[in-house]
């Protein structure tokens, strides 16, 4: 047999794009597997020059599926460059717009990108196997799908005045205090989202039961794990501080996000825009680390709502204790903080302070530099901006919740092409493959961005893969 190489390209139902490579062997067993992160950005370097306030309002179009976590993220550390925090009003009213965005991220990736493959099948027709699918298949669970998303984009949308980029928070608080009504709104949706996101729920425990041989042989990885904790290491995704735990569960770090150059580097590969985020003291590999659902229900100890904490409950049960190393329980961890969000929703809605109007802070005491952090949907989102007195920026550097996945990612896709692929390719093998980033919720429009100049090299090769001439542009 002669040696091949095999491209899945795009990878489908995710954020942004991307290609997989597979180098197969004579014997046709795969050599390796590549993630390929073929897209550039370059937000950073063309934010240098901007004025700090305007980056609330910039950095959201770095993605149209996630922008109230850069929003937010720009604007807490906007708050500290200028030294103006905000009133609790204002942060509470911020903390609700992000739960807002965890329910509408959370909720389309289960039911309208990951749905597909759980639903209909791995192996299902391609055709078929989409959200037009899952709508013949079941309109009712399509409708009370786009219902949930549709709750949370209007949280978003009745505090920013939009479901996408939203005008809203400021350094030093917000632009837009709540109403009565507005309050009353979005209550009266609590319950219903509830419900669905508790469909969701049973629907992954039903479909993990029937499949639990792919869950245990599909990408299961010992890494660290990453994300906010409140003191009590419990789940949060406002705020708090970054805890950082070992493959056993055991406490690494808990640090300060203004530190966090202090414990994380970036290490680059030549196949990917994509650097890979590590843990400095054990270096590279050893120090890589996952983030997003898996990653923060594997770094916390509790979750402080009551329906989250008991499903909480569940999952420490999977690996009786320990943390959950099986890559397709990525999406069970997110139905979990979905359902966290939506708690956490009625509970800001029942805080007073919410209702006040005490939501922007007029005092400045310039530091020059600040650290904004948040957890995304995705994982662990850090904003870091150094300006100028007059507010100009310069320097900015983003550390994006996908690109802490970037190994977890990459490895995942190997060792799923080295387990499946074993005589003929079918696509539903190739499905699967794709499915091992899909797992992740990638958006790898938010996460790619220059390293250096960015150079371009073109390598010419011939049929035996030997290298025939080699150009490169700087």
């Amino acid at each position: 047999m002669v040696a091949q190489k095999i491209t899945i390209e795009p990878v489908t139902r995710i954020e942004g794009h991307a290609k997989i490579t597979i180098r197969m062997k004579d014997d046709g067993k795969v050599d390796h597997a590549y993630l390929h992160i073929n897209e550039f950005r370059g937000f950073e370097k063309f934010c240098e020059g901007r004025l700090v306030f305007e980056m609330p309002h910039i950095t959201p179009r770095i993605c149209g599926i996630c922008p109230v976590s850069h929003h937010l993220a720009a604007a807490k550390a906007a708050d500290i460059v200028v030294g103006s925090p905000p009133p609790r009003p204002a942060s509470l009213l911020r903390e609700l717009m992000h739960m807002g965005q965890i329910i509408q991220s959370h909720g389309m990736h289960f039911f309208e990108l990951a749905g597909p493959d759980l639903l209909l099948g791995f192996d299902a027709d391609p055709a078929v196997r989409n959200v037009i699918g899952l709508i013949q298949v079941n309109p009712d669970l399509a409708v009370k799908a786009v219902n949930l998303r549709k709750f949370g984009q209007e949280i978003i949308h009745t505090l920013g005045g939009r479901r996408i980029h939203p005008v809203f928070a400021v350094p030093g608080g917000v632009n837009k205090a709540l109403s009565p009504a507005e309050r009353e709104t979005i209550l009266a949706g609590v319950d219903e989202a509830i419900s669905t996101i508790q469909l969701g729920i049973q629907i992954m425990k039903d479909w993990a039961s029937k499949n639990m041989e792919d869950i245990n042989k599909f990408a299961v990885l010992q890494t660290g794990y990453m994300g906010l904790v409140t003191p009590e290491n419990s789940l949060e995704l406002y705020d708090g501080n970054i805890r950082l735990v070992d493959k056993a569960g055991f406490e690494l770090e808990k640090y300060d996000a203004q530190n966090y150059l202090d414990y994380i580097a970036e290490h680059v590969e030549p196949w990917s825009y994509l650097k890979f985020p590590y843990y400095k003291k054990m270096g590279w590999p050893n120090g890589v680390y996952r983030v997003g659902p898996l990653g923060r229900l594997n770094t916390v100890e509790k979750i402080d709502t009551p329906l989250a904490q008991e499903e909480f409950m569940n999952w420490k049960a999977i690996n009786n204790g320990a943390p959950v190393e099986n890559t397709l329980y990525f999406h069970y961890a997110r139905l979990i903080e979905c359902l966290f969000a939506a708690e956490k929703v009625a509970h800001l809605l029942d805080d007073p302070d919410i209702m006040k109007t005490d939501i922007i802070n007029t005092r400045t005491d310039f530091k020059g530099e600040g650290v904004g952090i948040i957890e995304a949907p995705r994982g662990t989102l850090i904003h870091h901006y150094w300006a100028q007195p007059n507010g100009q920026l310069e320097r900015v550097n983003l550390i994006v919740a996908t690109g802490h996945n970037n190994w977890a990612m990459s490895e995942s896709v190997d060792q799923v092409a080295k387990t499946y692929i074993d005589g003929p390719v079918t696509e539903g093998i190739l499905n699967r493959i794709e499915a091992a980033v899909r797992a992740h919720d990638p958006c790898l429009s938010c996460s790619t961005h220059a390293i250096g100049q960015m150079p371009m090299i073109v390598d010419v090769v011939d049929q035996s893969g030997e290298l025939i001439r080699s150009m490169r542009r700087d």
